[in-house]
Order: C-alpha cells, then structure tokens, then sequence
C-alpha cells in the first residue's frame, strides 16, 4: 500500500479529534473541538512499518497496546498520523535502552506527555505576566 491522505479531522497524541468536529478527551482530562481545514494525508499500516523498520504484526500489536494511535479508514484499514514512525521509534528506544516491558513503556510515555505539557505551561507562565512591567 502508499499513502493515503484521509479527509478525516486530524489529531495529535495527547489530543485526538474526531471526525465532524465532536469533542475529544485530552490527556490533561479537558475535552477539545478540533475542526480540519486542510486534508490531512494519512500513512497506511505498511508505509508505516516500513519507515519504521518494524513487522506490521508488531506496529498492530502496539496498537492494540495503545502505545501508537490509530484510526480505521472506511475500507477497515489502519491509518496512521504522520507522526507514528517517530512515536514508534520512541518506543523502541524505551524499550531497547531501559530495558521496559510495553506496559510500562506506556505509563512513561504518558508521563512524559505531561512533562512536556508542564513544560510548556511554566514557559507560557513566565512569558506572561497579569501584573504590569515595574519599568
């Protein structure tokens, strides 16, 4: 197979979007509408086995797992965000260097999601202030 672009609203990790602009649940808990603009090409399960270098049985496995998201196109194929072949190279590198099983691969991956999303918000706070410059 090649890639397929999907006319589906699209969606990160931490945030997947439905399709029709419906709510969907973040990680920090809150929902989000999230509406497409522009098509979003979509990667088929064998684009993304072989960019990453993994069996397709393997990249099926990790879906089920939940360590890389997934969606079903109409014909009931996995598709994938252009992202995955990264998500799974992070996976492989958890897995390979520290030594983890998956189930504990993805407790450190959500971890990290909320790291970064931590992150960003003390970043976003010390840029903005609520009270006016003392200059």
């Amino acid at each position: 197979m090649s890639d397929r672009p999907s006319w589906a609203a699209a969606g990160g990790r931490p945030a997947r979007a439905e399709a029709g602009g419906r709510p969907a649940r973040t990680s920090a808990g809150s929902t989000a509408v999230r509406y497409a603009l522009v098509p979003v090409p979509r990667l088929s399960l064998d684009t993304v086995a072989r960019r990453s270098g993994l069996h397709p049985d393997l990249v099926r496995r990790f879906v089920a797992l939940g360590l890389v998201d997934a969606e079903r196109d109409a014909a009931g194929h996995l598709v994938f965000d252009p992202a995955a072949p990264a998500v799974l190279a992070r996976v492989q590198r958890l897995r390979s260097g520290l030594c983890l099983n998956y189930a504990s691969i993805g407790l450190v991956l959500d971890l990290l999601d909320r790291i970064s999303l931590l992150e960003a918000a003390l970043r976003d706070r010390g840029r903005r202030s609520d009270s006016p410059p003392w200059t």
